[in-house]
């Protein structure tokens, strides 16, 4: 049986790297994980979830009622569509004049809930994801992947320790990038592609932590494991 073809579009190359860690703990196998957002090769889409919206226009534009069905995206095993939550207290003006026009008919930004519970501002998060993608639902090998605030609680549930001040209110903290590149060293943690890779170990290694902690990362464990069940012997 081959390796399962996962597709990725995510904000930034340091979602990739821990959303990847996830899965490594998740599936427990080897996998083959495609980088469909952000593309080098496209300069022009950016990155962020400027380009995670450019991304689903694009999508959208072809006209494909379900992921599934789309060409481009039938063969993946699974398809995974990334946005951090933090993304609901953004304003499509962030991403200039063109995005604005495109997003007139589409689910209005900034549409963040009051957190705790994170659950509320994830589940209208998904609406206005749905409708960059112009789809009802999900589907039987898709889902969306929603860190709340953002992928860096995944990585500061793995790797700080377990009475750390920051894992308080960890899935409702906007602030937590800043705060972990301010701690003291040996804790300190700057958004780089390199210091992510070195510490994508521990997260995968920690899942179990991480899912104790964030609410969002145990409700993606179980939207993988659920789809993984077609794919996996």
């Amino acid at each position: 049986m081959s390796d399962p073809r996962i597709a990725l579009v995510a904000e930034g190359s340091t979602d990739f790297i821990v959303i990847e860690a996830a899965l490594k703990a998740i599936l427990q196998r080897p996998f083959v994980l495609n980088q469909l957002q952000p593309e080098p090769t496209r300069p022009e889409m950016g990155g962020g979830w400027c380009g995670v919206f450019k991304w689903c226009q694009e999508f959208r534009q072809r006209g494909a009622a379900h992921i599934e069905s789309d060409p481009t995206l039938s063969n993946f095993d699974l398809v995974m569509v990334h946005l951090d939550a933090d993304v609901a207290d953004k304003s499509y003006a962030d991403c200039g004049d063109a995005v604005v026009q495109a997003a007139l008919a589409l689910q209005p930004l900034p549409c963040a809930q009051p957190c705790p519970p994170p659950s509320d501002t994830v589940l209208a998060l998904e609406a206005v994801l749905r409708s960059w993608l112009g789809i009802s639902a999900t589907g039987s090998k898709s889902l969306f992947c929603i860190p709340s605030k953002a992928t860096e609680a995944w990585l500061a549930a793995a790797t700080l320790p377990a009475n750390h001040a920051l894992l308080t209110g960890l899935d409702c903290n906007l602030h937590l990038e800043t705060q972990l590149a301010q701690l003291p060293s040996g804790q300190r943690i700057r958004k780089s592609v390199r210091q992510y890779r070195k510490l994508a170990g521990v997260v995968t290694a920690q899942w179990t932590q991480v899912i104790s902690h964030c609410s969002q990362a145990a409700l993606f464990d179980q939207r993988v494991q659920s789809i993984a069940q077609a794919f996996l012997p």
